[in-house]
């Protein structure tokens, strides 16, 4: 009896094919680092052939040789430690004071009537006319800084949250009910669900006004973090270490920016699925 192997039988497997929405985000990512890839290129352009004046406009290469010197120095990955937990602290201040604040506006015609003046009130005061204020209750310790990025947070939080309740469709209320949905089950899987894209808007906005107003406390009164590294540039005229806290500041809130857009696609993919499939 003869031996025979048989080889197993290779079954052509089909590869995926792309979605639509896939091929159109690899689409605008590409076009988005040809942006800024033509951005950067007409700066070293710029700076290298001497159109623009070095000292005010530093190359895109000054200001990767300072940020090297400052990261092995210490000192950027210190003051990026600082300012990110004066920032992140200040932001969940603000978010666990604004949201439950802003679900009792938007679910209570009588909360909002009593507490919604107050806010329109409070809102238009910048939050920089607030840090002489917060020097003086607080001193100039971290407890201000908190406290001024907070206040700077707070109102894009709970004004959007506010806005997200207001948009619930009635509709969607009334079959819950018909269903048979419980008033907790209607606030969970209705209500919230259909205001939790505003709230991630407002936590968009309020993260992005928490770095706005971390720079304005750190130039004022502080001794570490970007702020301070910028306003020590300036003092030296060191515009390399101006932009280099610049430009890190932009990339940490680029970064927060799209982890608090992961956490709402994580959270509404049927949401996001169904607008991709408008927009094929």
């Amino acid at each position: 009896m003869s031996a025979e192997t048989t080889a197993p039988v290779a079954q052509a497997v089909p590869k995926p094919q792309r979605t639509p929405a896939a091929r159109r985000g690899r689409r605008e990512r590409t076009i988005g680092l040809v942006s800024v890839s033509t951005v950067v290129v007409t700066w070293w352009f710029a700076a290298h052939f001497q159109l623009v004046n070095t000292l005010l406009l530093p190359g895109p290469g000054e200001i990767v040789a300072g940020a090297v010197g400052l990261t092995l120095s210490g000192l950027l990955p210190s003051y990026i430690a600082v300012s990110m937990g004066r920032v992140l602290i200040g932001f969940c201040i603000a978010f666990a004071v604004a949201l439950p604040l802003g679900t009792l506006i938007g679910m209570s015609s009588a909360v909002r009537a009593a507490v919604n003046p107050l806010v329109e009130l409070v809102r238009p005061i910048p939050p920089i006319a607030m840090i002489p204020l917060a020097m003086l209750w607080l001193g100039i310790d971290e407890a201000s800084k908190y406290s001024i990025i907070a206040y700077g947070a707070f109102f894009p939080i709970v004004l959007s949250t506010v806005a997200g309740y207001a948009a619930v469709d009635p509709i969607h209320i009334r079959a819950a009910r018909t269903l048979g949905a419980s008033r907790w089950q209607i606030f969970r899987y209705v209500i919230l669900m259909s205001a939790f894209p505003n709230i991630i808007v407002g936590a968009r906005l309020g993260m992005g006004m928490a770095f706005i107003v971390l720079v304005a406390s750190e130039l004022i009164a502080a001794s570490s973090g970007l702020g301070f590294l910028i306003m020590d540039a300036r003092s030296q005229f060191r515009t390399d270490w101006l932009f280099v806290g610049m430009i890190t500041m932009g990339l940490l809130g680029f970064l927060l920016n799209h982890g608090l857009m992961a956490i709402q696609r994580r959270v509404l993919r049927w949401q996001i699925g169904s607008e991709q499939e408008l927009r094929v």
